[in-house]
C-alpha cells in the first residue's frame, strides 16, 4: 500500500503541475489578448479624441458653422469610420429657448432636407442642442440630423460633463440615433466649443463623435489577431444592466480577465474569457495513464487488504452515525423533559398554595396533569410535530362534552400548533372549563360555552372561551390558581397577553397563540438552554 500511495501521489502531483502550468500559460495569453485588444479601443478613442480637439480649435475661430466649412473639415481629416468602429463626426448646435425657430429657418435654408428637431421641444424653456450638420453624408447618418442631443439623460449627462471639463466625453450606454427602430448600443463622444464674445467665451455647441459598441470592439478584435477567447466590454462594473456587446460565450465556468479601459474620461471594463477545459492537458493524461498502469499491477497484490479496509469504514460510519442518532434523540428527550418538569414543578407551587386542604390539593394536582397528559398524547401520535387547535381543545373538553348534550360549541379553522404551544394551551382550555363545571355555565343545565379561533396573521392565532347561561357571575371573586395560571404561566410560555373578564352573563377570556413553522421547533442538534 505504501508503494501503491507513493505512486499515486507522484502521479497526482504531477499531474497538479502540469496543470497548474497550462493555466498559468492561458492566463498569461488571455492577459496579452486583453491588452492588446484594450490598446487598440483606447488608440481609437483616442484618435477620435484629437479629431474632436481639432474641429473645436477650428469651430471656435468662426462666428457661424455653416455647411460648406464642415464639410471642408471633414474632408479634409479623410477618417477611415470603418476601421475605427465610428459612425463619423457631427456638429451640434446650443440652441437657446428664444431662438429655436430662427435656427429652424437658417438650417432649412442651408440644408433643404432638413425634417427638424426630435422630439418636439418642450415648452420648459430649456434649450436644445440638435445635431445639425454630419459627416460623411449617409442614408444612415442622417437620422441623427435634428436629434435633439440634451432630450434623452444620458446623453445630456455627458454634455454637461465636457461643458464643466472642457475635453472630450464619452457618454454611457445608448442607442444612437443611427440605428433607427434597432436597439444596438454604442456610446457619443462629445467636445464642446467656445467662442469669444466680448470679455467672456461662450459655449456655441459641440463636435461630436457616435460609435457602435460592436463595431468599434471588432475593429479592436480584429487588430489583436481574433481567436476562440470570449470578449465583453461593459460600461462600468460587469452588470448585465452595463453591457454594451458581447462576443464569444458566457460561461460561468470560464476563466476570466477583466482589464479597465479608459475611453475619452469615460470608463469601461473589459472582460476577455475562455472556456474552462473539460479534459486534461494531452502530457497530464499521458502522465495519468502510466500512473494508473502501475498503480493497477500493484491493486492485484493489495486487493485483499484493500476490501478488508473498506468494510472496517463502512462499519465504522455506521456506528458513527447510531452513535450520532442516540445523542441527538437523548438531547431532544432531555429538552421535552426539562420542559414538561418546569411546567409540572409550576403547577405544583401554585396548586400547593392555592389548595385549602390535602383532598383539593390532590384533586386540583390530579386534573392538571390529566390536561397535560391529553396534549401529550397527541404529541406522541403526531411524532412531536404540529397538531390541530381543535384536536387539543376536544381533548381538553371531552369529560364536559359528553357529561351533557352539545354543551360546547367549537368554531374555527384549522390552524397547527407547536408542542410547547400546544401544551400551554392545553392547560388554559382545561383551567376555563374546570372553572366553567364548578362556577360557571357547564356547572347548571342549560349552560353552554362557545369557543371560537380565527388567523389575525401568518404567525398568531386569536381564540376567545365564552360562557352564557350560567349562574350570575359575582362582581368580585378571589384570584384563584387557575387565574394565575392562565394570566402568568400561560401568557408567560405563549409570549402573548391574555384577557380575562369575569361578565356578568358568564366568564369570557380572549388569548392568542403562535402559529410557528415546523422548521422553527425541528430536532435540536446541539443542547439549547431553556
Amino acid at each position: 500500500m505504501a508503494i501503491f500511495l507513493a505512486i499515486a501521489a507522484i502521479t497526482a502531483l504531477s499531474v497538479y503541475v502540469i496543470e497548474s502550468n497550462s493555466r498559468v500559460r492561458q492566463q498569461a495569453q488571455m492577459t496579452q489578448y486583453a491588452q492588446s485588444i484594450a490598446t487598440a479601443l483606447d488608440r481609437g478613442g483616442t484618435s477620435f479624441s484629437s479629431y474632436l480637439r481639432a474641429g473645436a480649435a477650428l469651430f471656435s475661430s468662426f462666428d457661424q458653422v455653416t455647411p460648406e466649412l464642415f464639410r471642408q473639415f471633414g474632408a479634409e481629416l479623410r477618417l477611415d469610420v470603418e476601421y475605427q468602429g465610428a459612425e463619423g463626426i457631427g456638429w451640434i448646435e446650443v440652441v437657446e429657448p428664444g431662438d429655436i425657430d430662427a435656427y429652424l429657418a437658417r438650417t432649412r435654408a442651408a440644408q433643404p432636407g432638413f425634417a427638424g428637431i426630435r422630439p418636439e421641444p418642450a415648452s420648459s424653456g430649456q434649450g436644445i442642442a440638435p445635431v445639425t450638420y454630419f459627416a460623411p453624408d449617409t442614408v444612415r447618418n442622417r437620422r441623427a440630423l435634428g436629434y435633439d442631443m440634451a432630450s434623452e439623460p444620458v446623453r445630456a449627462a455627458a454634455l454637461e460633463e465636457a461643458r464643466r471639463t472642457v475635453r472630450p466625453t464619452a457618454s454611457g450606454r445608448v442607442v444612437l440615433a443611427q440605428e433607427g427602430a434597432g436597439d444596438a448600443p454604442g456610446l457619443v463622444i462629445f467636445m464642446p466649443v467656445y467662442k469669444a464674445v466680448g470679455n467672456e467665451r461662450r459655449l456655441s455647441g459641440f463636435v461630436y463623435s457616435p460609435f457602435n459598441a460592436g463595431r468599434f470592439l471588432d475593429s479592436a478584435i480584429d487588430l489583436a489577431e481574433p481567436n476562440e477567447n470570449g470578449v465583453r466590454l461593459y460600461d462600468g462594473e460587469a452588470d448585465a444592466a452595463n453591457l454594451l456587446v458581447a462576443r464569444g460565450f458566457d460561461n460561468a465556468r470560464a476563466a476570466k480577465v477583466e482589464l479597465p479601459v479608459t475611453i475619452a474620461n469615460r470608463q469601461l471594463l473589459l472582460v476577455v474569457e475562455t472556456a474552462a477545459p473539460r479534459t486534461l492537458a494531452p502530457l497530464s493524461m499521458a502522465t495519468l495513464l502510466f500512473g494508473f498502469a502501475v498503480a493497477s499491477l500493484l491493486m492485484l497484490l493489495a486487493r485483499l487488504l484493500t476490501q478488508q479496509a473498506f468494510e472496517d469504514q463502512r462499519r465504522l460510519a455506521f456506528f458513527e452515525e447510531q452513535h450520532s442518532i442516540r445523542n441527538s434523540l437523548t438531547r431532544e428527550l432531555n429538552h421535552r423533559v426539562k420542559n414538561t418538569l418546569a411546567n409540572v414543578l409550576s403547577i405544583l407551587s401554585l396548586t400547593r398554595r392555592r389548595a385549602t386542604d390535602l383532598d383539593d390539593f390532590a384533586n386540583s394536582l390530579e386534573g392538571r396533569i390529566r390536561a397535560l397528559s391529553a396534549t401529550h398524547d397527541l404529541l406522541t401520535n403526531s411524532d412531536w410535530g404540529t397538531i390541530p387547535m381543535r384536536a387539543v381543545i376536544e381533548a381538553e373538553m371531552q369529560h364536559f362534552r359528553a357529561a351533557r348534550e352539545r354543551p360546547v360549541t367549537l368554531e374555527g379553522p384549522i390552524v397547527e400548533l407547536a408542542p410547547n404551544d400546544a401544551l400551554s394551551f392545553g392547560l388554559a382550555i382545561h383551567e376555563l372549563a374546570t372553572n366553567a363545571a364548578k362556577f360557571g355555565s357547564l356547572s347548571v343545565p342549560g349552560g353552554t360555552v362557545l369557543i371560537r379561533w380565527n388567523t389575525v396573521s401568518d404567525d398568531l392565532a386569536e381564540v376567545e372561551w365564552s360562557e352564557s347561561g350560567g349562574p350570575p357571575v359575582a362582581e368580585t371573586r378571589s384570584r384563584g390558581f387557575g387565574i394565575e395560571l392562565i394570566e402568568k404561566i400561560v401568557a408567560h410560555e405563549l409570549r402573548q397577553p391574555v384577557e380575562l373578564v369575569f361578565e356578568r352573563e358568564g366568564v369570557r377570556c380572549l388569548m392568542r397563540v403562535p402559529i410557528r413553522r415546523l422548521s422553527q421547533f425541528r430536532m435540536r442538534e446541539t443542547d439549547v438552554a431553556n
